[in-house]
């Protein structure tokens, strides 16, 4: 369980990310966090794993207070915590079997994980996750030679690897065609309704969140206006978010 209490964020440079928020997100939830570009999404979401650092309230994952966690804590937190990027953040020189074994490197030894040789448990592991997510077929296929929907798969392959309780995605689809799109978003309703892993999307197409996820979650400078079920956005939510232009966000 994620629980968020008054939590607020200001940058360095004075701006401000989130303002007293209040927010609580069971276990097995597929949550879209949706709003207007710089409205808090992707400080809320990467605040979840101290990617940042919040300036004051609490944020409890697991009943552990995430801005009280340093070093070898921090890491075993984001162990459990698993984080997709518009970006993909592959090594694309390399094979897709490769990327997904990368996230078996913390639990190697030094050795190991130097000259890169991974146990058979781990490669067998790594095949297993690329199945889950319908790539198999590329597992020795170089990186830069997939498409952007693709990449994002082998992404999500690489982080189910990690055997996480959550995962975060922080815009896995912006980059992708309209069909690419639905298939990624397709992987992340499967993981997260046949494994029962808490998916948390921030993501920018409101008609994928509204069609895919539970619970849609507004952000709006910084505050949330908005938390309840898909099925209850209407035009007066999205104007409490997107302001005038709420049906245009559509």
């Amino acid at each position: 369980m994620i629980v968020f209490e008054d939590v607020k964020k200001v940058y360095p440079n004075g701006t401000v990310g989130l303002k007293d928020v209040n927010l609580t997100i069971g276990d097995g939830e597929f949550v879209a966090v949706i709003g207007l570009s710089g409205a808090g999404k992707s400080t809320l979401i990467r605040s979840i794993n101290r990617m940042h650092r919040i300036s004051g309230g609490k944020l409890m994952v697991d009943d552990v207070d995430v801005s009280t966690l340093e070093g070898k804590n921090l890491r075993k937190l984001r162990r459990k915590i698993g984080m997709i990027f518009q970006s993909f953040n592959l090594v694309t020189r390399t094979t897709v079997i490769r990327n997904v074994l990368t996230a078996f490197v913390p639990d190697l030894p030094f050795w190991r994980s130097f000259l890169g040789i991974f146990p058979k448990d781990m490669k067998l592991k790594a095949l297993e996750c690329l199945d889950k997510v319908g790539i198999l077929e590329k597992a020795f296929s170089r990186c830069d030679e997939l498409s952007g929907g693709q990449m994002q798969r082998v992404a999500l392959a690489r982080t189910l690897a990690q055997n996480p309780s959550l995962i975060l995605a922080d815009e896995p689809v912006a980059s992708l065609d309209p069909v690419m799109a639905r298939v990624v978003m397709d992987d992340f309703r499967n993981i997260n309704k046949n494994m029962g892993i808490t998916v948390i999307i921030n993501i920018h197409h409101v008609e994928l969140a509204l069609e895919y996820c539970d619970r849609v979650i507004g952000v709006r400078a910084g505050s949330i206006v908005f938390d309840g079920k898909a099925s209850q956005v209407d035009k007066a939510v999205m104007e409490r978010i997107y302001g005038e232009n709420g049906d245009e966000a559509v």
